[in-house]
């Protein structure tokens, strides 16, 4: 919390009136949870665990379910509980303070935070198919999909992309069957369903370019404090496949590429995952091996990973039994499943003899746990009462103004901000089908009358316009050409020269550009009827 404290180098997270509880930051990659009921104290725990870490120089990423986190933002204020807690404990004796902290925001919608997004190509096919639930048949076509879009590099960055593709390789499954296998068209359309179940969630803004590079979440402050990642999940909550879908690509892409460092004094990275059960609800016995070795052997990259939910028991138990620091809010035992839950919770922790663990679970207040961390040698220590200590920074939510200037000042807006589309499966395609002679003959019959009514107004016009010895002849095509070529490509006369258009030649323009337009709309609508006609 203070200077003085972090001599010690220890995280304080909880006192009562004999001891105090410490999280050795050396273990602090051994993973966590912290658990309890809606309304207990599991934000403040957060906060605290959050502000520690970054005053030890720990990058942090964590959610904001409710808006409220915002505030680690923003200088702390006092409250009647808080002077109480500091004056009780002798926090301030400790290095408690009040102050803000460094904060980016993030946002998958870029409302309330820098955009987030995640090419295909990166996520892959393995977990995508994870994140749709996709059968075994059903993966080999995706599997099938990517592998052909790589052989003909053709990116997948978003799912515009990805549909084409799959309609690319059914359309063409003759020529790719002999070499991949077989191709299920009705596999395809289920993969396809999918995807459109995903763009309403919103799979169209998480999709796309610039990718977040992870990096990006691993900085320190100029005053050497580790920044803190807010990503804001209050609309992504109702989103719940894209959330997890998101929490699982940063979980695999940081154990991919982080380099292995072995025992550290402090973890590189802490990453806080909130809402954690759903991470794992429907999650096939397969993928949940996947992602328990992946949380086992993180820890040798100095990642850090805590689980929030509401009971121990959303948690996997081969996953549960990997987090060595715990801190158990109340839960109510008000029926059969809550009394479970309690005593699922009570039997994590190594027992305190002076008081019985399920039945303090029930009678915890506002802000009190039951904590039990890993001591020297990895051993849980025996299961404490304590009061959290409070955090530094403004408890409640920041205003819109002060977020839109922190996102304003932020080094990495102009990296994220604005959308890319570069070309990618989804254009490489459209050009093929675009040289396709079923599209071309729908576009010859596209507005006769105007191409026509065109040609004429130039054989007026260059029955009536004699050239000048010193110009130079038009270019190909004549003047059409010309007029044609300013509207598709901005090109100017041959000459050079911007010369003042005569009512006949802007009735000429005119003509041409409605030709074009409408010609471009047909070429349109026949590519997509093209492309999207099999998710009918």
């Amino acid at each position: 919390m203070g200077e003085q404290m972090f001599a010690e180098d220890k995280i304080l997270i909880g006192c009562n009136e004999n001891t105090e509880v410490f999280l050795l930051p050396k273990l602090a990659n051994r993973h966590g949870l912290i658990a309890g009921a809606t309304g207990t104290g599991k934000t403040i725990t957060l906060k605290t665990l959050a502000e520690s870490f970054s005053d030890l120089g720990v990058p942090v990423f964590l959610a904001d379910m409710k808006g409220d986190i915002s505030g680690l933002a923003k200088l702390g204020s006092e409250t009647d509980k808080i002077k109480t807690n500091v004056e009780k404990y002798g926090l301030a004796a400790k290095g408690f303070k009040y102050e803000a902290y460094p904060v980016e925001f993030w946002d998958l919608f870029g409302e309330k935070g820098l955009p987030v997004r995640v090419t295909l190509s990166e996520m892959g096919p393995t977990l995508l198919s994870k994140i749709l639930n996709l059968s075994e048949a059903q993966e080999g076509v995706l599997d099938i999909v990517f592998k052909v879009a790589d052989e003909e590099s053709l990116l997948i960055i978003d799912l515009k992309d990805l549909k084409s593709m799959i309609n690319h390789v059914v359309e063409n499954k003759d020529q790719y069957e002999s070499q991949y296998g077989a191709i299920a068209e009705k596999s395809a359309n289920t993969i396809l369903r999918s995807l459109l179940k995903m763009e309403d969630q919103g799979g169209n803004d998480f999709f796309g370019e610039p990718a977040l590079e992870l990096g990006d979440f691993m900085k320190l402050d100029d005053n050497g404090k580790g920044v803190i990642n807010v990503l804001d999940a209050q609309k992504l909550s109702l989103s719940p496949e894209i959330y997890s879908t998101f929490l699982l690509w940063m979980l695999s892409n940081l154990y991919q590429t982080l380099p292995e460092v072995g025992d550290m004094d402090k973890p590189k990275f802490v990453f806080f995952f909130d809402e954690a059960h759903l991470l794992f609800d429907d999650m096939s016995p397969e993928f949940g091996k996947k992602v328990e070795q992946i949380v086992r052997l993180i820890r040798s990259k100095g990642v850090g990973l805590y689980f929030i939910s509401q009971s121990p028991a959303d948690i996997p138990d081969d996953i549960l039994a990997q987090l060595g620091n715990r801190v158990q809010h109340a839960l109510h035992a008000y029926t059969p499943k809550d009394q479970k839950a309690v005593k699922v919770a009570a039997e994590t922790f190594r027992p305190n003899p002076e008081f019985d663990t399920a039945s303090v679970i029930s009678e915890l207040g506002i802000g009190q746990a039951l904590v039990s961390v890993l001591e020297e040698g990895g051993v849980p220590s025996i299961v404490q009462k304590v009061d959290i200590v409070p955090p530094q920074s403004y408890i409640g939510a920041i205003d819109d103004a002060m977020r839109s200037e922190l996102i304003n000042l932020s080094e990495l807006k102009p990296k994220y901000w604005e959308a890319l589309d570069a070309m990618s499966a989804y254009e490489m395609l459209l050009e093929k089908i675009d040289s396709n002679p079923n599209v071309e003959s729908e576009v010859a019959q596209v507005d006769k009358e105007i191409i026509e009514e065109a040609k004429v107004e130039v054989e007026k016009q260059e029955e009536v316009s004699t050239p000048e010895p010193q110009q130079q002849a038009p270019s190909a095509g004549g003047i059409l050409g010309d007029v044609l070529g300013s509207v598709l490509g901005g090109q100017q006369p041959a000459s050079g020269k911007k010369a003042k258009k005569t009512p006949q030649q802007k009735a000429l323009e005119k003509a041409a550009s409605q030709a074009v337009n409408t010609a471009t709309r047909e070429v349109t609508k026949g590519i997509m009827r093209g492309i999207f006609g099999q998710m009918k």
